[in-house]
């Protein structure tokens, strides 16, 4: 693990593989760490000749948390949204996409493959669109545009997911088991769910950082960013957007929304895939994703 400061904060990361190979940046999703990048699937891509960059937004895992800024007024949100006013946040999803340029910058990579997962997926497609001299290519999973249009998660699913949750300093027990309820009802019918794997993944994320404080700033983020899709007529990279027709949280219409409003994008729509990334996909994933960086077999 790594610690640099970028665009003026401090970030956590961590460097896999072969420095002299192309480099790709792997950008995290809402309140994600960069644990969530398991290392089974960036050992998946560095084994297709990739130097694999995980990091940890602001706001999560190791890197610095706003603890100074206040926890977001969602009603305040709304209320601006409504009335067409720029909210009051802390930052901004650019904020967070200057943050990753930073990282690069700090590594001395000019330019790098860019993979983002959920929030981290619109991170990723702001980052092409802003940066398009820094992206080689660009592939995005699970994530969306903001278009205030799109469907959005069941009711059910937004309730266990922002509903009161014990203290993890309290009550660790049923903590863990909230938190593996809503993995559980994320996660995809066609896949097995890896109770053990989850519970670790959980434990070691708590072992380094717990702070829902943080993750509401980066909600904020997002609902402060809005619709991206003007910007993502810009992009000029290879894209990929892979998501999972039985995604209860970011429904498919989203993925849909992002291969249509970026030029040339391939949809990747996997049957039986949740807002999850289950270990039997790693491989295809892995393959897909190189793919689309002009990866060819015989590179292995």
């Amino acid at each position: 693990m790594g610690l640099v400061k970028a665009n003026g904060i401090v970030l956590g990361y961590d460097d896999f593989g072969d420095a002299h190979a192309e480099p790709m940046l792997l950008i995290s999703g809402l309140g994600a760490q960069r644990l969530r990048w398991a290392a089974p699937f960036w050992a998946n891509l560095v084994a297709r000749g990739f130097r694999v960059i995980r990091h940890d937004n602001r706001d999560a895992g190791d890197s610095r948390h706003l603890d100074q800024a206040p926890v977001p007024d969602f009603a305040e949100l709304a209320r601006a949204a409504a009335e067409g006013r720029k909210p009051d946040v802390p930052y901004t999803l650019h904020d967070m996409v200057d943050d990753a340029v930073g990282l690069l910058d700090a590594l001395d990579i000019e330019r790098a493959h860019v993979v983002g997962s959920s929030m981290g997926g619109m991170i990723a497609q702001l980052l092409a669109a802003r940066y398009p001299r820094r992206v080689l290519s660009l592939a995005t999973l699970m994530s969306s545009t903001g278009n205030p249009e799109l469907p959005g998660a069941a009711p059910e699913v937004l309730a266990l997911l922002t509903g009161p949750a014990p203290h993890p300093a309290t009550d660790e027990a049923a903590y863990l088991a909230h938190r593996m309820a809503q993995a559980r009802r994320l996660a995809g019918p066609a896949f097995p769910f890896d109770e053990d794997a989850r519970r670790a993944l959980l434990r070691d994320e708590l072992r380094c950082a717990y702070d829902p404080a943080g993750t509401a700033r980066q909600l904020a983020a997002i609902a402060a960013t809005g619709d991206i899709r003007p910007w993502l007529a810009r992009v000029r990279a290879p894209t990929l957007v892979v998501h999972g027709a039985d995604d209860p949280l970011v429904p498919p219409a989203c993925g849909e929304d992002s291969a249509a409003s970026i030029p040339g994008a391939t949809l990747m729509m996997i049957d039986g895939m949740g807002h999850d990334l289950p270990a039997p996909l790693y491989p295809v994933l892995a393959d897909a994703i190189a793919r689309n960086a002009g990866w060819r077999e015989s590179r292995t």
